[in-house]
């Protein structure tokens, strides 16, 4: 027991939770349900739009683990808030958290580093932070995701390599996790390190549209959002152990070594 005790105040001092959280989280039995707070690159697939939420809702959540996908075109950590998306979010965790665990991830990036959105670094990292604290006083565990990359490539040496347009909100989704004491997933680095291995027309082939390089379709969407629940799986290992989330093998496999995977059944 003393043993049990030892390694949950590591983990607590890891993840930067209270003990009695920790043994409270190991001791449930309840699915989770996995509330999906982020711009486009998380949103389901439209005309317009389409990231790895429903590729990560839809393939890789079992035994009653379920989740709403809330992400939507052009949000950034301002108008996820002040547009009323972020209430939803909030109201879903007190809905649902007396028959599941909640999680909230929260993966932003792509608009808030536009010159017309007007939100600085500093105020980007706050805006994450403030999202922690309440998803957590809302009863929920939240996960930080640092934004997906984008598929555009530099070939000037004559080696494709991906253009890191994202890396400075990846580092402040880094510092607001350190801050806050948030779980983070480092989905920038996973998804460049795989499209950097695959190059750019094994890549392209993730497009929502030919020239959308930002954009994931169906494909794409299970890809990386099995490439999320993997990632979910080193934080949360008894989600895996639970029979709550699993990826396709060979997903994991393939993109782990670098080698291009496209998902059985989509055209």
């Amino acid at each position: 027991m003393k043993l049990i005790l030892s390694s949950l105040f590591l983990v607590s001092l890891v993840l930067g939770l209270p003990v009695h959280s920790v043994l409270q989280e190991k001791a449930s039995t309840k699915p989770p349900f996995f509330i999906l707070a982020g711009d486009s690159t998380t949103a389901k697939q439209t005309s317009g739009g389409g990231g790895w939420g429903d590729g990560f809702l839809n393939t890789t959540l079992f035994n009653g683990a379920s989740g709403k996908n809330y992400g939507h075109n052009g949000a950034t950590t301002v108008s996820f808030r002040t547009g009323g998306d972020w209430g939803e979010v909030l109201s879903t965790v007190e809905s649902v958290k007396a028959d599941y665990r909640p999680f909230v991830t929260i993966q932003f990036g792509h608009n808030d580093q536009k010159p017309a959105a007007n939100i600085s670094l500093a105020e980007y990292t706050k805006n994450l932070e403030a999202f922690v604290a309440e998803a957590t006083d809302a009863g929920a565990t939240p996960i930080l995701v640092t934004p997906l990359s984008r598929r555009n490539y530099d070939n000037s040496t004559g080696q494709p390599t991906i253009i890191q347009s994202l890396l400075n909100e990846t580092k402040a989704t880094v510092t607001a996790a350190r801050h806050s004491g948030a779980i983070y997933i480092n989905l920038n680095k996973r998804s460049t390190d795989y499209l950097n291995a695959i190059g750019p027309e094994k890549a392209y082939t993730y497009n929502l549209n030919a020239d959308d390089r930002t954009h994931l379709n169906i494909g794409g969407s299970i890809v990386f959002g099995g490439i999320v629940a993997e990632l979910i799986e080193i934080y949360r290992p008894d989600l895996k152990e639970q029979g709550f989330i699993h990826v396709n093998e060979e997903l994991v496999s393939d993109v782990g070594k670098g080698i291009y995977y496209w998902p059985t059944g989509i055209n």
